[in-house]
């Protein structure tokens, strides 16, 4: 950067500047440690920082890759991203020239040529001269597309406050003062590497036909310790905004889950838990704090959430800033009656209505579309864990599917099925009869006792038999898993259930699962070793499109049908399940597999994710009638799922739209069971 001159000769050079950045610095450490620091360590511990390597060098493509910035990035239709990855480095190239040429070369008047050589130093003062002119263009393309081509993310209230204009005009204003001080340093009559960039020097050499020599050395030291002014000044403004997120990100990959996105935080010892859930800022985790700090109120989480989209009042982004802005508004009186006092006041019906907790599908869009690593899930679920086990309250069909699992191990009112009845003329082997089988059969309540998915258990029964696996089925000793009480708050439930199912494979010596259901498939594969039950489970599709490979099972019958497969969430997005239920679909003589717009890691949900297969909806259109016309513009015949809970809402969905009337839903393995034929 260009050498700075006095201010009028009252100040000396160096002293002013370390003076000033002295002053800036700590006050800014002094506003980060009241607003951000001593709030977010009023929570609970958050138990990540375990596995400090692992955590390090996976937080980097993510801090300095922008991985989770591009990946949505499009050249057609979503530039954003390669907008924030350019400032981001943009930012990062300014503040390294800041180091060497205000702050080292002071310390040392040669270190920048040493370091860069003469060379080195013209081409980084070049680089950056382009790069402010770059930025001028980048953020006039922002300011058109937040204030004038609003993309519906942009247009939420968060999304709509000052802030960005503030920050905006900022680093506008830096650009042009980047470019000024150069130009009048040319202007001035100066001839260092810095005069020779390219903007730079033509807008200095035009200047000097106007401006005198002293004229322009003193604008150009006005313009250089505005510049500094506005650098600093950034450092305090920081932590006073929404761009804390540039502090917070970094703190957030850190800290990330480690585990695979559809796994829950589990407490312990339940039995002598004081409070269960959160219900005011104390009650959440250090993590769940700052996600508040890190978020950037882009708004990429509630526009890509499927309750937003369909008229509910959930939106994840409000539930991460308020919870931000009410720690901010209490935390001082927190701290202050720490010893005593009345204590914090509850954020559930105060900054988040109990209505827009009970929204949430646990699908995980929000967490996969947030580009700066905030965990919506596990709020959301500590609150209404705090509703369901503090309070009793929560909505009627969910108490009722809450008591069905207390009294008879399920969540299906009304069944008259056993466990077992789904199998009658199988000839299935239980456990009981057969304790060496290789393979546990998990079937899960819905394929054992809902009519329609029985069919789904029926076809993977014929299929694991057709392959010759040996294998074997729990029948009556099965229970529900407890993944719908664990969604629906009721962690009680859950860990009595799962400890139940423990104890029955631990008799049993079970080494692995296979699964029709993605809900079962990940509570029992990530949540169950949380409470010491350590198996292989592998969801049906895996398994089979490992038969298929092996060839030991070999489609032969045309099926003559287009395809949409529609990506359950728990498969698909928490689990990362794409491709084998494609390469079963794809080995199927005469099935057409197309995609829906909204596929793999960007799929709907079907509206039945977070206890909502028991859950009524609370206001708007039906989650499943959006997904279901969604698969419409496809045009494809069949809607192909792998989840007895998708079966089930895509039933319902194409029975109520009456341009459906030609179209089926079918599970894939009742696709492959078609197409192996008659043995």
């Amino acid at each position: 950067m260009v050498p700075p001159g006095e201010i009028f000769g009252l100040v000396p050079t160096w002293a002013g500047v370390y003076l000033l950045t002295v002053l800036m610095f700590g006050l800014a450490g002094i506003v980060l440690y009241g607003r951000v620091v001593k709030l977010i360590l009023l929570g609970e511990p958050s138990g990540r920082f375990d596995r400090p390597m692992e955590r390090f060098l996976g937080a980097m493509p993510l801090v300095f890759g922008q991985k989770k910035v591009l990946q949505r990035t499009d050249i057609k239709r979503d530039r954003a991203g390669l907008a924030h990855f350019f400032i981001f480095w943009g930012f990062l190239s300014f503040s390294l020239s800041y180091a060497i040429f205000i702050f080292a070369d002071s310390l040392w008047p040669d270190f920048s040529r040493t370091l860069l050589t003469e060379t080195g130093v013209r081409l980084y003062a070049t680089y950056l001269d382009l790069l402010a002119v770059g930025f001028l263009i980048v953020l006039g393309w922002a300011a058109l597309r937040r204030w004038v081509f609003t993309p519906r993310r942009l247009s939420f209230d968060l999304t709509q406050k000052p802030e960005a204009a503030i920050i905006l005009g900022l680093i506008t204003l830096l650009m042009v003062l980047t470019l000024l001080t150069d130009a009048l340093y040319v202007a001035s009559g100066g001839t260092g590497p810095a005069g020779k960039t390219i903007v730079g020097h033509a807008i200095g050499e035009a200047l000097s036909g106007v401006l005198s020599d002293g004229a322009a050395g003193t604008l150009h030291a006005v313009a250089w310790w505005a510049h500094l002014g506005i650098i600093l000044g950034f450092a305090v403004y920081i932590p006073m905004s929404k761009h804390m997120h540039l502090l917070g990100t970094p703190l957030s990959f850190f800290m990330r889950d480690l585990a695979p996105m559809g796994t829950l935080s589990t407490p312990k010892d339940l039995e002598t838990m004081d409070t269960f859930g959160a219900e005011n800022v104390k009650q959440f985790t250090w993590k769940q704090l700052l996600d508040g700090y890190a978020c950037a109120v882009c708004g990429r989480c509630t526009d890509s959430c499927p309750a937003n989209i369909s008229g509910k009042i959930l939106s994840p982004m409000h539930v991460a800033e308020g919870l931000k802005d009410q720690l901010i508004e209490e935390g001082g009186r927190i701290l202050k009656n720490y010893e005593g006092g009345p204590g914090p006041t509850p954020f559930i019906g105060r900054l988040v209505q109990p209505e827009a907790l009970w929204d949430c599908l646990t699908c995980g869009a929000c967490e996969q579309e947030c580009p700066v690593g905030v965990e919506h899930i596990d709020s959301i679920i500590d609150m209404r864990r705090h509703l369901v086990m503090e309070k009793s309250e929560m909505p009627e069909t969910a108490m009722n599917a809450l008591m069905n699992m207390e009294q008879r191990g399920h969540p299906w009112r009304g069944t008259t099925f056993s466990r077992t009845d789904w199998a009658n003329g199988l000839e299935i082997k239980t456990l009981a009869d057969h304790p060496t089988a290789e393979i546990l059969f998990w079937v899960g309540c819905t394929g054992a006792l809902e009519q329609r998915s029985q069919k789904i258990a029926r076809s993977m029964a014929s299929v694991l038999k057709r392959a010759g696996v040996d294998f074997a089925i729990l029948g009556n000793e099965e229970e529900c898993t407890g993944d719908p009480a664990r969604r629906m708050g009721n962690e009680y439930l859950y860990q009595t259930m799962a400890q139940q199912n423990i104890e029955v494979f631990k008799q049993y010596n079970v080494k692995k699962i296979v699964t029709i259901c993605p809900h079962c498939f990940n509570v029992i594969k990530n949540e169950y070793p949380h409470l010491a039950g350590n198996y292989e489970v592998v969801h049906y599709t895996q398994f089979v499109a490992g038969l298929i490979a092996q060839g030991k099972i070999k489609p032969v019958v045309e099926l003559n049908t287009t395809m949409a497969y529609h990506d359950s969430c728990y498969l698909g997005r928490h689990n990362g399940v794409y491709d084998a239920p494609r390469d079963i679909a794809n080995v199927i003589p005469g099935l057409k597999l197309v995609e829906m717009t909204r596929c793999k890691d960007r799929g709907f949900c079907c509206g039945a994710g977070g206890g909502h297969m028991w859950i009524e909806e609370s206001r708007g259109r039906r989650v499943n009638h959006v997904r279901t016309e969604q698969f419409l513009e496809t045009k494809a015949d069949t809607v192909g799922v792998s989840c007895p809970f998708c079966l089930q809402m895509f039933n319902e969905g194409i029975q109520s739209n009456p341009n459906a009337q030609q179209k089926q839903a079918k599970d894939l393995i009742e696709m492959v069971e078609a197409s192996l034929g008659k043995q």
